[in-house]
């Protein structure tokens, strides 16, 4: 056997894996966005499909939404964990309960997050605005206002991903040598300055991973939209997936495909160059 292509082998299995579950798959949903299919034919029609899709009168609000959604999400999370792992990784008695309880979200499923902050969310009967009545406020419709809805999600998205993002930023900062934080004490940096001089800088490779995480997730994001607004009220909540999800079920698949190939190339767009970006500004230590 020859030794230059002996380690090939190995890779083998899970390469074939990878060509069937992604590379075909991909393959073919381009060569279908240019055709009009159903699942028993399909008639080829060019670009079409994607004409009519940017002539599609929500696009543009769904593009919106996701920005703003993808924007607002990976941000919070990106500051709320970087905080949370800060303090969770002092000596406090109770950080092992604390960081369960912030974890506690990610294990739950999406969906069943989303049934369970749509009761709560009821402008009627809800316990969100019941608590408020108690206290004499008079809460919103969190769902149902245009103005709220897609800012309910976000607030939802958030409190089920920040745990993901703190246990990440907690490994990060459990690398960093003592010795760095000590050297910084002893020439008399104070807490402030020891996260500004040591943990954000040190810290930064896991900061680059929550940030791609959840700034592509967010972009992706749509069972929990789905759950919770289905969109609405009218297309006041529509992200991309939800406007494709719509085609899909309407039976525009050509269309919806079409849909599909250009959120690929967009996240595609967004990810490679701010994942090189990123990497630039890492700290090795």
């Amino acid at each position: 056997m020859n030794k230059k292509f002996y380690s090939y082998y190995f890779i083998l299995p899970a390469f074939l894996i990878y060509l069937v579950i992604f590379i075909t798959p991909t393959i073919m949903s381009f060569f279908f966005s240019l055709t009009r299919w159903t699942l028993v034919d399909w008639e080829f029609i060019g670009f079409d499909n994607f004409i009519l899709f940017f002539r599609n009168p929500y696009l543009n609000v769904g593009l919106r939404n996701s920005f703003i959604y993808a924007v607002l999400t990976s941000s919070s999370k990106v500051i709320l964990g970087l905080f949370l792992a800060v303090f969770l990784c002092s000596e406090i008695k109770t950080k092992n309960y604390i960081r369960a309880v912030i974890f506690f979200p990610v294990l739950i499923s999406t969906v069943a997050v989303g049934v369970i902050f749509k009761t709560l969310m009821n402008p009627t009967y809800g316990l969100i605005n019941n608590a408020l009545g108690a206290i004499g406020i008079n809460g919103p419709s969190w769902l149902g206002d245009p103005r709220l809805a897609l800012y309910s999600v976000i607030f939802v998205d958030v409190w089920i991903g920040v745990g993901i993002s703190t246990v990440i930023y907690i490994s990060g900062i459990m690398t960093i040598p003592d010795s760095y934080f000590e050297a910084c004490k002893i020439d008399g940096g104070n807490s402030l300055q020891r996260f500004f001089y040591v943990t954000l800088p040190l810290v930064r490779p896991a900061m680059n991973v929550v940030i791609i995480l959840s700034l592509l997730g967010g972009f992706k994001s749509f069972d929990i939209v789905w759950t919770m607004t289905m969109g609405g009220p009218g297309f006041a909540s529509d992200v991309l997936a939800s406007v494709i999800y719509k085609q899909f079920s309407q039976g525009l698949y050509g269309l919806a495909t079409a849909g599909n190939v250009v959120f690929f190339v967009l996240i595609s767009i967004i990810g490679f160059p701010l994942y090189k970006f990123l990497v630039k500004g890492e700290v090795e230590y």
